[in-house]
Formats: C-alpha cells, structure tokens, sequence
C-alpha cells in the first residue's frame, strides 16, 4: 500500500463519517460551528500523520472526534477557571459616578469620530466591533481585499484615539 492509497482511504473515510462526527461533537460541545473546527482539526492531525490503522473504520474516526471534544472542553473549563482566579484578585472595575460620566462623554465623542469617517471605514469598524466579524469576513462583505480592511481599521482606530486624547 502506497501514501497515496492510505491518503485517499483517510481522505474517504472522513467524508463518509463527518456529518455523523460533526453531530456527535456538537451535541458534546454545544456549538455546530465549534464542532466543525474541532472536526477539520481532527482530520488535518490525521492527514499530516496517518493513523497505523490497517482499515480506517469509522469506529476510530468517531472516537477520535469524541477525544477532541473531550479535550475541547477540559481548555474551557480551564480557561473559565484560569478567569475566575484572576477576576477575584482584580481590584472592583465598576466605575463610579464621575467615570460613568467620563464614559459617556468619551462614547459621544468616538460617536462623533466615527460619523466624520468614510462610511467603509466606519462600516468595518461597527462589523468589527459590534458584530465580531473579522478582517477576512469584512473585506468579503465589501468586496475589498483584507489589507484594505486592515488599512480602514487602522484609520477608524486612530480616529477614536484622536478623539479621546482631544477632550
């Protein structure tokens, strides 16, 4: 047996399994879109070292998978862990009355900033910041490259810090 024939055998595989494997990891971790990266993952860490499986049954691939989510959700439990441990050493971030008043007249004034940009680069920022899309995903919205988007951000960002250090 060749690579290639081990290569097209994993590669059959997978694609024979993964709506199954993609089910059972996100009815573990509770999120479709985490169970398809956890997948993909799963299947490039198998490409780029071939299990020493003489079939590739579907019994490994979905107990791999169910591995994958096990570990995906033992790092967020650690990290939610990791989170609490530092939130109860930070000092009380809630602000008082006079910040309160500093916040808003700092959002008036990005408010501000921000109408006075181009509406692409405004709109990058609000997709950005407000809807959490990224670079790549902006500049296909926008039909830009992402080195535009990078440009357009870094513009509104400097225009925010502008306004800031204005007051």
């Amino acid at each position: 047996m060749t690579s290639d024939d081990g290569a097209t055998r994993l590669l059959n595989a997978f694609l024979l399994h993964r709506n199954r494997m993609e089910r059972d990891v996100a009815r573990r971790v509770g999120c479709p879109a985490t169970a398809a990266d956890l997948v993909q993952d799963l299947f490039l860490r198998l490409w780029r070292r071939p299990p020493q499986v003489p079939e590739l049954a579907g019994g490994y691939l979905l107990r791999s998978a169910r591995n994958i989510a096990t570990d995906h959700q033992r790092a967020a439990i650690s990290r939610r862990e990791v989170a609490l441990d530092h939130a109860e050493d930070a000092p009380d971030a809630r602000p008082g009355q006079d910040a309160g008043l500093d916040a808003a007249q700092q959002a008036a004034l990005i408010r501000t900033a921000l109408a006075a940009l181009p509406e692409r680069v405004r709109h990058a920022f609000l997709l950005n910041r407000l809807r959490g899309l990224s670079y790549a995903e902006i500049a296909k919205a926008q039909g830009v490259s992402v080195s535009t988007v990078e440009k357009d951000m870094m513009r509104a960002l400097a225009a925010c810090r502008a306004a800031i250090g204005q007051e």
